[in-house]
């Protein structure tokens, strides 16, 4: 998995920092994680081709990571996209589209779908699943755990059997990790006709959220965890109070999920350098580094 930042500011852009947006390369699929203003011009910087089979997950209806839809929408039509797009979100961000997009460039010529989801599993394939939590904001965000590679462990058909599982779909519901509920209402979980599970390449975006103690269960063991620190320790009461997190509140959720490692990222204007709040950070939890634009950081099993 190629994780790139494509913006890294809060709020505002800077001569430095475009606004909000991750991008992940997963087996030829990209996976776009937010899309503040200015996010297609990014990608082309990056040659992050807009018609390649992509994905998109948007963390919460604030501008500074919604705006770029509109505009790399309506780029896709242009350039005569073919492979279908997907974006998901919080509720609000259907409407958000058809009121934005739609009216300005007539019907895209490609499939767009746009799903309202919440926390629990949101999209799940044969290279990569991913699950979503609720953050702590002042609007409701998700946070996203986007893991590649892994299972939930091979299937063990005689424990099916003994349990009374009849072959057919049940058994390729629990096969993807599913819960099923029998004839006579006995409810049988993965982990009772699973083997051990294959760990597989995790990483977490938080969005915007103080520290949660969501994102620090959606975050445990991750490989990479990637958290918002919009403000210095200093500002720890006014980041609490606007649902934000400070580089120090961010590196002790990323010591109690026990991640691998911590990148920080939507840093407000006032930080030119993020250094130090990387090195604020790194009080508390070691493996940490400032993103930066344009950073690219490879990670494998």
């Amino acid at each position: 998995m190629r994780v790139t930042f494509l913006g890294t500011s809060a709020g505002t852009p800077t001569q430095d920092r475009g606004l909000p947006s991750v991008l992940l390369e997963v087996d030829g699929e990209l996976i776009l994680l937010d899309c503040g203003e200015g996010t297609q011009r990014q990608m082309m910087k990056v040659g992050a081709s807009l018609g390649k089979r992509m994905k998109i997950f948007i963390t919460h209806m604030h501008g500074d990571h919604i705006f770029g839809l509109p505009g790399l929408i309506q780029t896709m039509n242009l350039i005569n996209r073919a492979h279908p797009l997907d974006v998901f979100g919080p509720p609000g961000i259907r409407d958000f589209i058809e009121q934005t997009t739609v009216p300005a460039m007539c019907e895209p010529a490609f499939e767009l779908e746009v799903r309202e989801v919440g926390c629990g599993e949101i999209f799940s394939s044969r290279n990569y699943s991913v699950t979503g939590a609720w953050g702590e904001h002042s609007v409701p965000n998700i946070g996203y755990r986007i893991t590649v590679g892994g299972s939930p462990g091979r299937f063990l058909p005689e424990r099916a059997r003994a349990l009374g599982v009849p072959e057919g779909p049940l058994w390729g519901e629990l096969k993807s990790g599913k819960q099923v509920i029998l004839e006579d209402g006995r409810e049988v979980k993965p982990s009772d006709v699973l083997g051990e599970p294959v760990r597989g390449i995790s990483v977490v975006y938080s969005g915007d959220t103080r520290p949660s103690d969501g994102i620090v269960r959606l975050a445990d063991g991750a490989d990479l965890l990637i958290h918002e620190s919009t403000f210095s320790e200093e500002l720890r009461e006014r980041a609490m109070a606007e649902g934000h997190s400070t580089a120090r509140g961010a590196a002790e959720v990323a010591s109690r999920a026990g991640v691998k490692k911590l990148i920080l990222t939507h840093f407000s204007a006032r930080y030119p350098d993020a250094a130090f709040l990387e090195e604020e950070a790194r009080t508390v939890f070691a493996c940490t580094y400032a993103a930066k634009d344009f950073e690219t950081y490879e990670l494998k099993t």
